[in-house]
């Protein structure tokens, strides 16, 4: 299908909402207008009734030919689609507190990083007001994919919806029926993935202040030499510093995935407390250096430490 085609299959769909407008959303939509297709697309975030935050929030959606939203309400006004991308703290209260505003038989893409057991917490809140719940798990990094990120869905409604997000150019696949098929496997394959970041972490973040940071990087590329263990340090760390909190909140989330099963989620809450600290310092990633980001990070959490004493 060309993008002329997909834009007047979309434009004889019903409207399309975001509820939050972060990284995942900002990405869908930079997608979407590549390919001519935000033309009917509105968003809301809760920012947009913070004074200052909302000028640069709105002047974001309008250059991706978004439409700001004046309230909830005014979003999810007449919307088939409601792709829900906040964080994984905020899920369960952004489908409590919006499902109401849902229009009879809307779908409900819950992208947020949470446990099997929130996003149960959520389909409830949506099938009680009327909307079509699906678990939805964005399964990369949203760049530089943008909206053909690989996803999977989950849900009763999952068949519909993969055919409407492949009418939007999405690359989705369905994992299951039941909700919780698509988010089991994003949860515990952020185990794996966001622990190796606070490996890093903890690992080159000694090696500097110890000084044997070459030996370290040296030993390493001797043992798997298929890693750029330099380079992926790198922006290991930077992930951790512009996302830390949000990635915390998801490895909470992991921790109650880990428990329910009957296993104690020992790392993933020691993972969620590293993301935290070092995302709760407020750093930019800056420079693509292993060196500089482990020193911007070391002097960070020394003023931390100064200042708590």
């Amino acid at each position: 299908m060309t993008g002329k085609e997909q834009s007047a299959a979309l434009a004889a769909m019903q409207r399309i909402a975001l509820i939050g407008f972060g990284e995942a959303g900002q990405s869908f939509a930079s997608g979407w207008r590549a390919d001519g297709l935000a033309g009917v697309i509105t968003a809301w975030d809760l920012k947009l009734e913070q004074p200052a935050a909302a000028p640069a929030l709105r002047e974001a959606m309008e250059k991706l030919a978004i439409s700001p939203a004046t309230s909830a309400e005014k979003a999810l006004a007449g919307a088939g689609m409601v792709f829900c991308l906040v964080t994984a703290d905020r899920a369960a209260d952004a489908a409590r507190s919006y499902a109401p505003l849902l229009a009879p038989g809307a779908l409900w893409l819950d992208g947020n990083s949470c446990a099997p057991t929130t996003k149960h917490e959520a389909a409830r809140a949506v099938e009680a007001a009327g909307g079509r719940y699906v678990d939805v798990a964005i399964m990369a990094p949203v760049y530089p994919r943008q909206h053909r990120t690989p996803i999977l869905l989950a849900g009763a409604p999952a068949e519909d919806a993969a055919a409407a997000m492949e009418g939007l150019g999405m690359q989705v696949t369905v994992a299951g029926p039941k909700v919780g098929d698509a988010s089991t496997i994003k949860m515990l394959r952020s185990v794996m993935i966001k622990g190796l970041e606070a490996l890093v972490a903890e690992c080159f973040l000694a090696a500097r202040t110890a000084g044997v940071e070459e030996a370290i990087l040296a030993s390493l590329m001797a043992s798997d030499p298929g890693i750029d263990w330099p380079k992926r340090s790198s922006y290991n760390l930077e992930r951790m510093m512009v996302h830390g909190r949000r990635r915390a909140a998801e490895m909470r989330e992991v921790a109650t995935t880990v428990s329910a099963l009957g296993l104690s989620p020992r790392l993933s809450s020691a993972i969620a407390d590293w993301q935290a600290q070092i995302g709760e310092l407020g750093l930019a990633g800056g420079e693509d250096s292993l060196a500089d980001r482990s020193d911007r990070i070391l002097a960070a959490l020394g003023s931390q430490r100064a200042l708590a004493h």
